[in-house]
């Protein structure tokens, strides 16, 4: 998909060698990985909610300016639970994307050191790869002279290539941190055009915002057993219609998804389409459904059909 205010991200050359890579961004649940990714690219290349578990799939964010090419893999946050076959799938997404690349990042929050964040440095370093710390979320630290003893802390637990503190939502050394990962990867033509900014399709990405609002909505109410079916997408002029399905495993759950008179389903759909044309630069008629698939999340056949595939 490409980025029509692409080109106005594009920085001053910088005289150096162009540079380009693969950057994994790894970490556990809800530390801001798609935070930083749509920071660093200025597009909204993955949904975000307060929910942990957000992300389900390998997406890439590719940041082009004039003195090199981000090509990075946000993944699912890495975590102990493995009862569900969408648990063991993510875990193996998120694992699986440290192959093959240039370099990794290590998302953690200001706030301490986990179990989670331990097992995602496990996997960083069963893959052999560079390793860049980003230390998120600072600007929730009142006390700003605690970060100096907090990195010395962490800086102890591997050998990083770079430690970064950043606040992705707020922006802060965002920046620093593209230059620091862009001096770290090899001299190489751009692996991307200039104009690309993610490898999802349109079509993914529509369900990807119909899934986030489900998760904004009813975060507190809703399990993580729903996911989002495009049965339709057509142009129709300067029209996109788009037909989705929610999927849901008990009757139960739909009749929150729907929602008393189908209001709940109202603001789902109003949300979803206001989203998709803020990022599509067009207008779009979406007719949603919601149906019943039983214990579709802990089914392979299931959930390869629903496009979980590794």
């Amino acid at each position: 998909m490409s980025d029509q205010e692409s080109s106005s991200q594009q920085g001053a050359p910088s005289g150096g060698p162009f540079r380009a890579g693969t950057v994994a961004v790894v970490g556990r649940p809800n530390v801001g990985k798609s935070t930083l990714v749509n920071a660093v690219v200025g597009f909204r290349v993955s949904i975000v909610s307060r929910r942990p578990q957000t992300t389900r799939h390998r997406i890439l964010g590719i940041s082009t300016e004039a003195d090199g090419q981000i090509v990075f893999a946000d993944t699912p946050g890495l975590h102990a639970s493995g009862k569900r076959a969408i648990n063991r799938y993510m875990n193996r997404t998120a694992s699986g994307a440290l192959l093959g690349v240039d370099l990794a990042v290590l998302v953690v929050e200001a706030a301490g050191w986990r179990e989670d964040d331990q097992r995602a440095l496990a996997a960083i370093r069963e893959a052999e790869v560079p390793c860049v710390l980003v230390i998120n979320k600072v600007d929730r630290i009142k006390d700003k002279s605690s970060l100096l003893p907090l990195i010395a802390e962490l800086s102890g637990k591997h050998s990083f290539a770079a430690v970064v503190p950043i606040s992705a939502q707020r922006g802060v050394g965002v920046a620093d941190l593209r230059r620091s990962l862009l001096a770290l990867l090899p001299e190489r033509e751009a692996l991307y055009g200039e104009d690309e900014v993610t490898d999802k399709s349109e079509r993914f990405l529509a369900a990807e915002l119909i899934r986030e609002q489900l998760m904004r909505q009813l975060g507190d109410e809703l399990p993580y057993a729903t996911t989002v079916e495009i049965e339709g997408y057509r142009e129709d002029g300067r029209l996109l219609r788009i037909d989705a399905v929610i999927w849901v495993e008990r009757d139960g759950q739909k009749a929150i998804v729907i929602g008393a008179g189908g209001s709940q389903m109202r603001t789902i759909g109003q949300g979803a389409r206001l989203a998709m044309e803020r990022l599509l630069d067009r207008k779009v008629f979406l007719q949603l459904w919601c149906k019943v698939r039983e214990n579709w999340s802990d089914d392979e056949a299931q959930l390869k059909r629903f496009g979980y595939t590794d």
